[in-house]
């Protein structure tokens, strides 16, 4: 079954453990405890192995080809809805998506999407936050021609006018406005939908890995506290390993809520995607809400913390 793997020493008697990330500012936890190395002085050896999207990091995980992902709500719900016997462990970070628009669209509001060419990523919480912005500007995603990218390839379709606007995470966001300059805007559309980015494995694996499970979660724990105490520092660790300026990514800092728990705020998007996915008919056949009692797994959190898990039920 992937995902089951006995626990395994390095030669410094370390706990080995391979962790698919997102390399973005959204993993910033997890990028800190491995750069920093909380992750080994918690008696972990962490292999990490980059992607760009949290729905890549899950499938590898989901193929065996992981351990520990770093996700967003989309790919939970998908897996959920396909059966898949995965363990959500904790939120670490929740941050808004944004929308980038180009000046020669003429898009000013919301309501100037009506018409216009929108990149997304689907199978991610940009598809959702598509969904939920047309429709908080009365519009339908039948009003606008939406086309999948992934975020790395949203810049350059943007500048070549292929598509007018994309909504996805930063800093692809941040990255667009600096290299395009007047050339590109940011839509305001604040409040419309924050994604949450979580820690998930397969229950196999936690099954036969407990100890490696609450080491990488008092990890984060610790990468938490870093991250408060030492702000620029932890900006200047995340911008170097995601490839970014370190004043690139100052600006946009505050925006990423950098906080390992399990509370009512994560599981209601958790539902509320999950319901998107069952009005949208984006969902395996036959699908239905999930449990989610099922799939969250709060003991782990709970013996190091349990003032992180406040969520009233699940």
């Amino acid at each position: 079954m992937p995902g089951r793997r006995v626990e395994q020493r390095s030669c410094r008697g370390l706990l080995k453990a391979r962790l698919a990330q997102n390399l973005a500012p959204i993993s910033g936890l997890a990028i800190v405890a491995k750069s920093r190395g909380i992750f080994e002085k918690h008696g972990l050896d962490i292999t990490v192995s980059n992607f760009t999207s949290g729905k890549q990091c899950l499938d590898t995980v989901v193929g065996g080809g992981a351990d520990i992902a770093t996700t967003a709500e989309a790919p939970v719900t998908a897996a959920a809805m396909a059966n898949q016997s995965i363990a959500f462990l904790a939120g670490m970070e929740y941050s808004d998506l944004k929308t980038v628009v180009s000046e020669k669209s003429g898009i000013k509001s919301k309501a100037d999407l009506r018409g216009k060419k929108i990149g997304f990523s689907t199978g991610t919480g940009s598809e959702v936050y598509t969904a939920t912005l047309l429709k908080s500007a009365g519009l339908t995603q039948a009003d606008a021609t939406l086309v999948n990218l992934r975020p790395q390839e949203m810049l350059p379709a943007l500048a070549a006018g292929s598509i007018d606007a994309f909504d996805t995470w930063e800093p692809h966001v941040a990255n667009a406005k600096k290299t395009l300059g007047e050339a590109a805007a940011e839509l305001d559309t604040k409040g419309t939908y924050s994604e949450t980015f979580n820690i998930v494995v397969m229950r196999a694996y936690l099954d036969a890995n407990p100890a490696i499970v609450k080491k990488f979660i008092a990890a984060l724990i610790d990468a938490e506290n870093w991250v408060k105490a030492n702000p620029d520092e932890a900006i200047a660790t995340v911008a170097d390993a995601a490839g970014m300026k370190r004043d690139d990514l100052r600006p946009i800092w505050s925006d990423y809520v950098y906080r390992v728990r399990i509370d009512d705020r994560l599981i209601e998007i958790l539902k509320t995607h999950a319901a998107w996915r069952l009005a949208s008919g984006n969902h395996p056949p036959g699908a239905v809400m999930p449990d989610f009692s099922k799939v969250i797994v709060s003991e782990p959190l709970m013996s190091l913390d349990p003032a992180r898990a406040t969520f009233s039920s699940k």
